[in-house]
C-alpha cells in the first residue's frame, strides 16, 4: 500500500473517532509510573525472596532493577520514534511485519494486565474483609461475598477510566501517595529498630541457601521472583497518546520512575531482614505480604499495624489494579485504530474522549478472570498467576528487544532522533530476559502451563479477528492494515 493510502486511512479513522486527550504531563505521567511499579508486587514477593537468599534480599531487587533498566532503554528508544498506543506488539509489527505474531505479543501483554488486575481486585477484597475482621467488625465472610466485592470493584475501575483519563491518573496520585506512606511506615519501623540496637545490621549481607541451591542459582531464583515487582513502567508507553510532548519527558521520567521504585524497593528489603531473624526469614517465605506486616509488627510492637496494614494494602492493590486495567484498555484502543483488532474496539466516547470499547472489552475479560481464579479456594491462584505474569512479560520484553535492534537498522537517516539505547544493551537485554524466563531459575511448572492455555485462547481470537477483518475485506496480514 502506498504512502498517500495509508495517511488517507489514518486520516479517514481521525474523522470518524476523536483523538485522546494528552492530559499527562511530567508530574502525574511519573507518579503513574511510580505508582503501577510500587504495587502489589512488594506486598506479594518480598517474603517469598527474603526465604530464598536470606539477608541478601536486596541484591535480586537491585538485578531486576538492572534488567529492567536495559529493556526499558529500548522501550524509550522506540516510543519517542513510535509515540502511539499500541507499545511492544506495534514495535513487533514495525520490525517483522508478520500479524501473528504482533498479535501474540498484543495478547500476550493485555492478558498479564487483566489477570494481575482481577486477580488483584480479589486479594483486594480479602485484605478489606480481613481488616474488617481483625478489628472485630464482622466475621470471616464467605467466598461469595468476597467474589462480588471483588467484582464490583472491576466495574467501579471501568467507571472511573471511562470518566477519564485525567481522573483516573488523578485517583492514581492519590493512591500512590497512599502507598507510598505505607512503604515508608515499613522503612522507618526497620531504621528505628537500627538506631536503637535491636536491628541486626550485619544480617543485610548474609546469604542464607534456605533451599539448598547454592548462591549463584539462589540469587537468579530470586531475581526472577522480583522481577514481577519491577515491571509496570511498560505500561506508560500505553499512555502516550494521553501525554504531552512524550518525545521529549519520556526518558527522563521513565527513568526516575524506575530509579524511585528500586531506592523503596531496597530500603524496604533492608528493614526485613534488620528486623526479622533468619528463622522469621525462612518462615515468611510463603506468606504473601506477610513479610512487611511482620516487620512493623516485630519492629514496632505497639504500633497496631495488625488493624491499620490490611487496609494500607487494600490502596496498594486498588492502584494496581487501576493502572493495569488503564493500560488493557489503551492497548486494546491501539490495536483497533491499527486494524490489528477490529475496530469497533477503538470507539471513543464524545465528550469524555476515552476508549470505551476497549475499557468494555478489558472490564468484561477481567470479570471472567475473577469467576475462573476463585473457582478452586484451595488453589495458590495468585502465586501462579503472577509467575505467569512475570513469565509473559518477561518473553515480550525479550522481542521488544530484538525488535529495538532491527528497528534500529531500518531507521531513516533523514528521522530526528530523540533517545537511542546505548550500543548493543538491546542484545544484552534480550539475552538476560530469556534467561530469567527459563525453567533453570526454579519457577514452577504450572507457570508454563498457564503461559500455553493463555497463548492458545490467544491463537483463537486472532482466528476470530482473521474472520472479522476478511468480511471487512481488510487482509489480515496486510503489514499496512496496522502501519501507524
Amino acid at each position: 500500500m502506498s504512502t498517500s493510502s495509508e495517511h488517507v486511512s489514518e486520516a479517514s479513522a481521525t474523522r470518524e473517532e476523536p483523538e485522546l486527550k494528552r492530559v499527562l504531563g511530567p508530574k502525574l505521567l511519573l507518579l503513574f509510573i511510580v505508582g503501577d511499579i510500587l504495587g502489589a508486587g512488594v506486598y506479594a514477593v518480598t517474603g517469598t525472596m527474603a526465604g530464598t537468599v536470606g539477608g541478601l534480599v536486596w541484591l535480586p531487587f537491585l538485578l531486576a532493577f538492572i534488567v529492567a533498566t536495559m529493556t526499558a532503554f529500548s522501550y524509550l528508544e522506540l516510543v519517542t520514534q513510535y509515540p502511539q498506543a499500541a507499545g511492544a506488539a506495534l514495535y513487533t509489527h514495525k520490525a517483522f511485519g508478520i500479524h501473528f505474531v504482533t498479535f501474540l505479543v498484543a495478547f500476550a501483554v493485555v492478558c498479564s494486565g487483566v489477570t494481575s488486575a482481577a486477580t488483584s481486585a480479589n486479594v483486594l477484597a480479602q485484605n478489606l474483609f480481613g481488616g474488617f475482621v481483625v478489628n472485630g467488625w464482622m466475621e470471616t465472610p464467605g467466598q461469595g461475598v468476597l467474589t462480588a466485592v471483588a467484582l464490583g470493584f472491576m466495574i467501579l475501575l471501568a467507571l472511573i477510566n471511562l470518566r477519564g483519563v485525567g481522573e483516573s491518573v488523578k485517583f492514581n496520585v492519590v493512591l500512590t501517595l497512599i502507598e507510598v506512606a505505607a512503604l515508608c511506615i515499613v522503612i522507618g519501623v526497620g531504621f528505628f529498630a537500627m538506631a536503637q540496637g535491636t536491628g541486626n545490621v550485619g544480617q543485610v549481607f548474609v546469604f542464607t541457601d534456605y533451599q539448598d541451591k547454592g548462591l549463584f542459582l539462589a540469587v537468579t531464583a530470586a531475581t526472577s521472583i522480583a522481577f514481577f515487582a519491577m515491571v509496570g513502567f511498560e505500561d506508560s508507553v500505553n499512555m502516550v497518546e494521553e501525554t504531552q510532548n512524550p518525545e521529549r519527558i519520556f526518558p527522563r521520567t521513565m527513568l526516575t520512575g524506575l530509579g524511585i521504585a528500586v531506592l523503596f524497593y531496597m530500603l524496604v528489603a533492608v528493614s526485613v531482614v534488620t528486623v526479622l531473624s533468619p528463622t522469621e526469614l525462612e518462615g515468611i517465605r510463603e506468606a504473601e505480604g506477610a513479610a512487611l506486616l511482620e516487620v512493623v509488627h516485630k519492629g514496632s510492637p505497639d504500633f497496631p499495624i495488625d488493624q491499620i496494614f490490611p487496609f494500607l494494602a487494600v490502596f496498594a492493590v486498588a492502584n494496581t489494579a487501576l493502572i493495569n486495567m488503564l493500560m488493557a484498555s489503551r492497548l486494546i484502543y491501539g490495536m483497533a485504530r491499527q486494524g490489528v483488532l477490529p475496530r469497533s474496539l477503538g470507539k471513543v466516547l464524545p465528550v469524555r474522549c476515552t476508549p470505551w470499547a476497549g475499557i468494555l472489552f478489558s472490564t468484561v475479560l477481567a470479570l471472567a478472570l475473577i469467576l475462573y481464579v476463585t473457582s478452586d479456594p484451595d488453589g495458590n491462584i495468585v502465586a501462579n498467576l503472577s509467575g505467569t505474569t512475570a513469565f509473559l512479560l518477561l518473553c515480550v520484553f525479550a522481542v521488544v528487544n530484538i525488535a529495538c535492534l532491527v528497528l534500529r537498522r531500518k531507521r531513516d537517516v533523514n528521522r530526528k532522533v530523540f533517545f537511542t539505547s546505548p550500543g548493543p544493551l538491546p542484545a544484552a537485554a534480550a539475552v538476560l530476559c530469556l534467561f530469567l524466563a527459563g525453567p533453570w531459575v526454579g519457577r514452577d511448572i504450572i507457570q508454563y502451563q498457564i503461559a500455553g492455555g493463555l497463548m492458545v485462547i490467544g491463537v483463537v481470537l486472532w482466528f476470530v479477528t482473521w474472520l472479522i477483518n476478511r468480511r471487512a475485506d481488510t487482509p489480515t496480514g496486510d503489514p499496512a492494515a496496522i502501519d501507524g
